[in-house]
C-alpha cells in the first residue's frame, strides 16, 4: 500500500495503489473529484477522462512515480464505439506519440460505478 497517495472511498474494501519491487499497481480510477467524492461527475467522455487521468497523476506523486513509468494501461468505456476517438484525443495529452507509450487495452463495458463513462487502472514500474 502506498501510505501517502490518496485513500479510495471510506466503504471501499482496497487500496488506491501498491507498490512491490519498484512495481507500482493503481486501482481503476473513476471521474470523481478525490476533494468532493460525492460531487456529480463531470459531463462527458472528454471531461472524466480528464479527471481520470488526474486522479492517476495525484496518486503517481504521492508514490513518487510520473506517467512516463506507466507501463500497461486498462481503459473501461461504457460507450466504446461512440467514445473510443474523443479518449485518444485527451490520452494523447497525457502520452506523447513521440515517446515511449505503455501497452494498453481498452475494453467496452455495460456500465461502470455511478454511472461513469470511462474507468482506467495503471501498472507502472521504475
Amino acid at each position: 500500500m502506498v501510505a501517502a497517495a490518496s485513500p479510495p472511498p471510506p466503504s471501499s474494501l482496497y487500496s488506491h495503489a501498491v507498490q512491490v519491487d519498484g512495481w507500482l499497481y493503481v486501482a481503476g480510477q473513476l471521474p470523481t473529484d478525490p476533494d468532493a467524492p460525492t460531487a456529480p461527475l463531470p459531463e462527458g467522455i472528454e471531461a472524466q477522462s480528464e479527471m481520470c487521468f488526474e486522479n492517476i497523476r495525484r496518486i503517481l506523486d504521492h508514490a513518487g512515480y510520473t506517467l512516463k513509468d506507466t507501463v500497461f494501461m486498462r481503459i473501461f468505456l461504457r460507450e466504446l464505439d461512440r467514445d473510443f476517438t474523443a479518449f485518444n484525443s485527451v490520452y494523447s495529452r497525457f502520452f506523447l506519440q513521440n515517446e515511449p507509450l505503455p501497452s494498453r487495452t481498452t475494453v467496452g463495458v455495460s456500465a461502470l460505478s455511478r454511472g461513469a463513462l470511462v474507468e482506467i487502472d495503471i501498472v507502472c514500474f521504475r
